[in-house]
């Protein structure tokens, strides 16, 4: 069942793309990478994946306003979207708040560093 779902997984940290790139491939889904929020937004755009893993701090375009843009675009708006988030223990040095992390449009949110276990979990259920 996996094998025809498209996972984009969207973060600058490329060592983390390849890592969680290399357990979905394990369980047999496709994979594209992006690693800024532009570039998952063109990416978005032309594959129409199943689930976005998305990066919340990003050069060029966070991942909330990546997020936002897939929610509230109609041929979207159905992709799942999973944060990627270091940002609650970062609070008090980024421009990031806990209030964007709650009126978030994401479907889902894991804490870094990811339990990739619980990473497949997620996406699992959003591909079922």
């Amino acid at each position: 069942m996996s094998e025809d779902k498209l996972i984009l997984v969207v973060d600058d940290d490329p060592d983390l793309v390849e890592a969680v790139s290399m357990k979905l491939e394990a369980k047999s889904y496709k994979v594209a990478k992006a690693y800024d929020g532009v570039e998952a937004m063109d990416k978005i755009k032309e594959a129409k994946p199943d689930v976005v893993i998305l990066d919340v701090m990003m050069p060029r375009k966070n991942g909330w306003e990546v997020c936002e843009d897939i929610k509230n675009d109609n041929a979207l708006k159905d992709i799942a979207v999973v944060l990627l988030t270091a940002v609650a223990d970062s609070v008090k040095t980024t421009s990031y708040t806990h209030h964007d992390g709650k009126t978030t449009l994401a479907d889902d949110y894991i804490p870094k560093p990811i339990d990739l276990d619980e990473l497949m979990e997620i996406v699992n259920d959003h591909c079922s």
